[in-house]
């Protein structure tokens, strides 16, 4: 493993508008060197997504500015700040324990040059958190929605905003939640309109749908 290239995509901002977003698990000592050197080398942003704190201390001694989120594991570059014309992003969040990856979402869209709106701890269990901030989200370009569960806040919420609702399903829950399945299936069987999904824990995925979604041009 440590022998295995690394090979950078360096114009995937040019295609699709962001950079590219680095995975870390299972990245070697020797690989995550070889692509911070690249990066710094080549004056390129990229982030990091799963990133370790030992993985956070090696590109970080190579790129003295580089930035790192606990919460969300997501590690970023920033030799240039990027901005993007594009509505506001809402990320919402049916419990406190779905913030890691609502906040992987957040993070990754801001990185971006989104504006990222956080509503967290919103669930259906108490429908009046989430109908209290609902003039803001209905003000948003796209909307995610992350929870574990029975998965029916991205079902409510995509029934009452305009704009597009990504579905994010996450992992947490016991028995029949089957670590996300049930929350995915339910949010993949909805019948609101306008609600698209991603995988289970896949808040990358789901931060730079909304970007696209949320983008003006």
């Amino acid at each position: 493993m440590e022998n295995i290239e690394v090979r950078l995509d360096f114009s995937r901002k040019e295609r699709k508008g962001f950079p590219e977003i680095v995975y870390c698990p299972g990245k070697s000592k020797v690989q995550m060197r070889k692509i911070a050197d690249d990066l710094k080398n080549n004056k390129t942003d990229m982030a990091f997504s799963r990133m370790s704190e030992d993985q956070f201390g090696i590109v970080s001694s190579i790129i003295p500015d580089f930035k790192f989120d606990k919460v969300s594991r997501l590690g970023w570059t920033e030799f240039s700040k990027m901005h993007r014309d594009a509505l506001p992003i809402a990320v919402l969040s049916a419990g406190s324990t779905d913030v890691p990856v609502a906040e992987e979402a957040a993070r990754v869209a801001e990185f971006a040059g989104c504006e990222a709106r956080r509503y967290y701890d919103v669930g259906v269990s108490g429908l009046h958190r989430v109908m209290s901030v609902l003039p803001e989200i209905r003000e948003a370009g796209a909307v995610i929605v992350a929870g574990g569960m029975d998965g029916a806040l991205a079902n409510v919420v995509a029934g009452l905003v305009p704009s597009l609702v990504i579905g994010l399903p996450t992992s947490i829950g016991y028995g029949v939640a089957e670590k996300g399945k049930t929350s995915l299936r339910a949010m993949l069987c909805s019948s609101s309109p306008g609600l698209v999904v991603v995988n289970i824990d896949n808040g990358i995925g789901a931060g730079l749908a909304a970007v696209l979604a949320a983008s003006k041009k």
